[in-house]
C-alpha cells in the first residue's frame, strides 16, 4: 500500500513500547469478595478505558472500604468471557459486547451506562491510502475487534454505503496485533476506538469515517449474575458505580490533568492520552439504563442477527438490571450532571 514504507520509522518507534503496555491480559491477584473487613470487588479493566487509573487520578480510589482487586484486557469480549465465568465482578466495555454476550447466553448482566462522543470510534486508513470512502472498502481487509463497539461502527456503515460485511474480508485481531497488522500494511483499514484511534494518527493513519452518525454513543457497566445476587458484593457494585461516575466527572474538567495520568499508567505518549481526552472521555458522563438504552442495543442485536453475525436475535432487556438508576439523567441526554 502506497506511503507505508514511510511510515516505518515512526511504527518502530512506537509499536514496541504502545504494544508492550496495551496488550496486558494478566489478572491481579483476587480475594473472597463479601469477606470481612477485607471485602473485595474484582474488576475489569481496559487499557483503553484505564478506569483504575481515572479513580486514582481523581481521588474516587482512596477511601474505599473495600478492596479492588484489577484484571486488564484487551478489549471488551474477552473481559465478559471472564465476568460470566464469575472470576471477574464488573467491567466497562461498548455497546457491542453486551450484545455478544446476551447472544451466548452469558450469566451477566447490564448494570450502567454511559454517554460520550463517538468521534474516536473510527475507521482508520493507513497513510497514503487511496480509498475515498466507505464504499470503497469494498473488496478490502479491514481489521476489527470481533464482538466490539467498532464492530459496530464498521458494520452500520458498511450497510449505510450499500455494503455489507460479505462484501470486504474482517480480520478479527485484538488492537494490539491489528496495531501491527495496520502499521505493517497487512490490513487496508482497522476499525477501532480511542485511545487506539489517536495511536494510529499518530502513526500517520488517517480516519476515513467515525461512528458519530451510526451510533448512540452508548458505553455499559457489566456485572457477573453471581456479584448482583450476592447482597454484599452488588453493594459494593452500586458504591463502585457512583464513584466512576463521579470520577468521569472530573475528568470533563481536568483533561490535562487526567491526560498525564493516563499516559503515565497505559504506557502512551502524553500528546496521544490529550487527543483521545479531548475527543471523546471529556464528553463521558453516566446516564440511565433506561428504555431508550435498551432499544439502541436492540437495534444491534437485530443488525447482527439480520448480518448472521449472532446465531440469532434476542430480547436485550432480559440482559439488564436497572436498579442502580436512581438519579442519573435520561440516556438520551447530551448534558452531564453536575458534581
Amino acid at each position: 500500500m502506497p506511503g507505508l514504507s514511510r511510515r516505518g520509522a515512526v511504527a518502530a518507534a512506537l509499536a514496541p513500547a504502545l504494544l508492550a503496555a496495551l496488550a496486558s491480559c494478566a489478572s491481579s491477584p483476587s480475594a473472597p469478595a463479601g469477606s470481612g473487613p477485607a471485602r473485595t470487588l474484582r474488576v475489569g479493566d481496559q487499557k483503553g478505558g484505564a478506569a483504575q487509573a481515572l479513580l486514582d487520578a481523581s481521588g474516587q480510589g482512596k477511601g474505599l472500604p473495600y478492596t479492588i482487586s484489577w484484571a486488564s484486557f484487551t478489549s471488551g469480549p474477552p473481559m465478559l468471557e471472564a465476568i460470566g465465568a464469575g472470576s471477574v465482578d464488573i467491567g466497562a466495555v461498548g455497546n457491542t459486547p453486551p450484545v455478544f454476550a446476551g447472544s451466548a447466553h452469558r450469566p451477566v448482566k447490564v448494570v450502567g451506562a454511559l454517554r460520550s462522543s463517538e468521534a474516536g470510534d473510527a475507521v482508520l486508513l493507513p497513510k497514503g491510502s487511496a480509498l475515498a470512502d466507505v464504499s470503497s472498502l469494498k473488496g478490502r481487509t479491514i481489521a476489527v475487534a470481533q464482538g466490539s463497539s467498532a464492530h459496530n461502527t464498521l458494520v452500520t456503515l458498511l450497510l449505510k454505503a450499500g455494503l455489507s460485511p460479505a462484501d470486504v474480508h474482517l480480520s478479527y485481531l485484538q488492537p494490539p496485533d491489528a496495531l501491527a497488522a495496520f502499521t505493517s500494511g497487512k490490513v487496508d483499514a482497522w476499525a477501532v476506538w480511542d485511545p487506539y484511534t489517536a495511536i494510529a494518527e499518530k502513526a500517520g493513519g488517517h480516519i476515513l469515517a467515525t461512528g458519530e452518525q451510526v451510533s448512540a454513543g452508548l458505553a455499559f457497566q457489566v456485572a457477573s449474575d453471581s456479584a448482583l445476587g450476592d447482597p454484599a458484593r452488588s453493594g459494593l457494585v452500586g458504591d463502585y458505580l457512583r464513584r466512576v461516575g463521579a470520577a468521569w466527572r472530573w475528568a470533563a474538567s481536568h483533561q490535562e490533568q487526567w491526560a498525564q495520568a493516563w499516559s503515565g499508567e497505559a504506557g502512551i505518549p502524553y500528546d496521544v492520552a490529550l487527543a483521545s481526552v479531548r475527543r471523546t472521555q471529556s464528553t463521558s458522563f453516566e446516564v440511565a439504563l433506561d428504555d431508550d438504552a435498551v432499544r439502541s442495543e436492540q437495534q444491534i442485536v437485530e443488525t447482527f442477527a439480520g448480518q448472521k453475525l449472532i446465531p440469532a436475535s434476542f430480547a436485550f432487556a432480559d440482559f439488564t438490571d436497572r436498579r442502580y438508576n436512581a438519579g442519573l439523567p435520561p440516556s438520551t441526554s447530551r448534558t452531564a450532571p453536575a458534581n
